[in-house]
């Protein structure tokens, strides 16, 4: 039986990418750590992605389009337009639909991307609403990264701190239950890391700073998990250290509470760059400038069966921390 939460890709690889019939210009195919599909135009380059939200409960919309955003700029493209599905459970109001594509229209307007379709429904069989979106943007033919050409001696830089939008989506979701235990005022500012969850900013920046061989948005799985995933899409491995990964304190007061590993729990708006070592000092400059933290935290190995941190190795996780708190 399969866990809940995001499936294993190990088992995509095996039941669903061998069933995908290509076409000639499909530049970039679905694989294990792929963000998206990259498709040749006669000028430049669309980039495809898409991704639900399944955990978080409350600003859904909202969520959705930043998430799905993050994917697409992960590929060097600038995201643009975007469909939604929309399944409310029975019972649903108006007022709730309304509100949640309130959330998809604030999304948008803050990153200039145009809704444009989708479909809304209530289903039955549902306990809460599940959303599921899709974004397509565009880049130049000679300017779009993968997560599949990293290189052996690429430095891996990660932007910003770990597990950002599981601490988001606990300290609004959960909001109620931390208060018992945590102040306020610590819970208000994991809130706040709403603002911190696009990855747009950091993704262009980084390509137009130096050499980019590749890069990946972290999602389920949280950072190990986005890292094995790229050092799959590359036929590559990596060596970590734990103490060069930075854990905000919000972060870690809230995964002590409820005993979940940050380093494997969902972090959409950290973004994965690997860079040959000479241009690392030039991205991560350049992000700073831009007021995003970044972090070199390891190196990209030649033996693909190295997955390692401070030595020790490392599993894929089976399994996002969220879905221990879900």
């Amino acid at each position: 039986m399969l866990p809940v939460g995001k499936v294993n890709p190990y088992e995509l690889a095996e039941l669903i990418f061998p069933q995908i019939k290509s076409r000639d210009e499909i530049l970039v195919e679905p694989g294990i750590g792929q963000d998206g599909s990259v498709i040749e135009l006669e000028k430049g380059v669309l980039v495809l992605s898409s991704d639900p939200i399944t955990g978080a409960l409350k600003n859904p919309g909202w969520l959705s389009v930043k998430v799905n955003a993050n994917d697409v700029a992960a590929m060097g493209a600038s995201p643009k337009w975007y469909l939604i599905n929309l399944f409310l459970p029975k019972g649903s109001k108006r007022s709730d639909l309304k509100k949640i594509v309130e959330g998809v229209q604030k999304g948008c307007e803050e990153m200039d991307i145009s809704l444009v379709g989708g479909h809304t429904e209530v289903t039955p069989g549902l306990e809460r609403t599940l959303v599921s979106g899709a974004m397509i943007g565009t880049a130049p033919k000679n300017r779009w990264v993968s997560a599949s050409d990293a290189q052996a001696g690429d430095k891996i830089i990660i932007t910003k701190t770990a597990a950002i939008e599981g601490t988001y989506i606990l300290a609004l979701d959960r909001e109620e239950v931390l208060k018992k235990e945590l102040d306020e005022s610590l819970i208000q500012k994991a809130q706040n890391f709403r603002q911190k969850i696009s990855i747009v900013t950091e993704a262009i920046t980084a390509t137009k700073s130096g050499e980019v061989h590749a890069m990946h948005d972290v999602t389920e799985g949280g950072l190990l998990g986005g890292l094995h995933e790229l050092a799959d899409a590359s036929g590559k491995g990596f060596s970590i250290n734990s103490n060069d990964i930075p854990v905000a304190e919000e972060t870690q007061e809230i995964c002590e509470y409820f005993n979940i590993d940050p380093f494997r729990t969902i972090s959409s708006g950290t973004l994965i760059i690997c860079t040959p070592l000479e241009d690392s000092s030039k991205i991560i400059k350049s992000l700073k400038k831009e007021d995003i933290k970044a972090s070199e935290i390891g190196e990209i190995v030649d033996e693909k069966e190295v997955r390692e941190m401070d030595g020790e190795p490392i599993e894929f996780p089976e399994q996002d921390e969220l879905w221990k708190v879900f």
